[in-house]
Parts: structure tokens; sequence; C-alpha cells
């Protein structure tokens, strides 16, 4: 093998285990919960501030902001506690996934209820199966009458949205499933639930989030 193609080789190789290199992981201990996904974990005698990746629970602030808070501190109270992480934010917090053994703690805070999937920064969909379940079942912060979702709730929404009262059945209603629409074809809120809810367009709620064309329900 000449000198040419093994430096091809080298190069191939560098390019397919890099990925990989980019999250570590680290063992270390909780010790303090700022909220219900940001943590201080100290790990070889350093402290890093970590903010827990695919979720976003409820400000301090915010209602079930308390509780979440303490179910993440409940999970990663243990003596040791396992990081992946994912290298640092904008703000330079770690970014990362906890484990306390098998238990996938963020994973967790979705499925308990602690916690919304965070969309804009959502890498793993998987998680959104978790939210729906947490969700039917009125689990945590789904037992609420109208939960905030943290990145309104930042943004300086404090009411819930106007209720929708909807169509009883598609002979009652001024529209038709055979339309097919998308959320820039609506005219009003009740119209876009009709679409989702009475003719099954899941297309209107694209974070399946329950809430269609979130655009004009809001």
């Amino acid at each position: 093998m000449n000198v040419k193609m093994k430096n091809c080789l080298l190069a191939a190789l560098l390019l397919f285990i890099a990925p990989i290199a980019l999250a570590d992981t680290l063992s270390g201990r909780v010790i303090s919960v700022t909220d219900g996904d940001t943590v201080v974990f100290m790990t070889g005698g350093n402290e890093l501030r970590v903010r827990l990746t695919e979720i976003d629970a409820p400000e301090n602030d915010q209602p079930f902001g308390d509780e979440a808070t303490a179910m993440l501190a409940d999970m990663v109270s243990q003596d040791l506690v396992t990081l992946e992480s994912e290298g640092t934010d904008r703000y330079g917090r770690t970014l990362g996934r906890f484990y306390v053994g098998d238990l996938d703690v963020n994973r967790e805070m979705v499925t308990r209820g602690g916690a919304w999937v965070y969309r804009d920064y959502m890498s793993d969909s998987s998680f959104l199966e978790n939210e729906t379940a947490a969700r039917e079942a009125g689990r945590g912060l789904w037992a609420l009458d109208e939960p905030i979702k943290p990145w309104n709730w930042r943004r300086g929404e404090r009411l819930p949205a106007p209720a929708i009262t909807p169509v009883s059945s598609v002979s009652d209603s001024p529209w038709s499933c055979s339309d097919k629409p998308y959320c820039g074809d609506m005219t009003s809120c009740a119209q876009a639930y009709f679409h989702l809810e009475q003719c099954g367009l899941q297309r209107l709620d694209r974070d399946k989030d329950g809430v269609p064309c979130e655009s004009i329900c809001r």
C-alpha cells in the first residue's frame, strides 16, 4: 500500500470517528438543582453548570416549576450519576444527558410530566412519544388546566389561549373534510381544530402538542 493510499484511509478513519469524539462521558454527582432542566455537576474536582438536552421544564416562577425542580432532584440525588456531554451553549453551560444506572433522566422528566420536549433544539424525536403519553395520562404538568410552554412563558405569556368550542360533528360544521387545507388556508382557530380533530389532519399539529396551527391558535 503506497503512502498516498495510507493517508487517504487515515483521513477517512478520522472522519468516521470524529462525531463519536464529540460526546464525552463523565461520572460525578449533582451538587445542586437550579430548576427542572439545569443542575450543577461535580466531576473530577470541577463544577459544571449543565443544561439537560431535549427538554424544557417550567420556569421556577411558572406553575409546576417547583414540582419539576423537585422531580429532577429526586432522580439525580444519587451518589454517582453519568453525564453524556454534548458541548456547550451560548451561556457557557455544558449540554448533555444524565443517566442514573440505566435510567435516562432527560427522557424520564418528559415521561413523568416534568418537562416538555424542547422542539427548537430537539435531536431525538422519540421524546415526542413520551410527551404524548404523559399528556394523555395527565401526568405532572399535564394535570394543569392550561399548561403554558416555558418558551412562551419566557416571552411574557401568562394567560392560556382562549378556549375553543369544538364542532361536535362533521355534519354540524360549516367546513368540509374534503377541503384538506393547510394552516395558511385557515380563517379561524375553530376551523383549525375542526380539521385536526374531526378530519384527522395531523399535519396541522406539527409539534404534536394537540394545538393546531399555532400561528392562530395561541
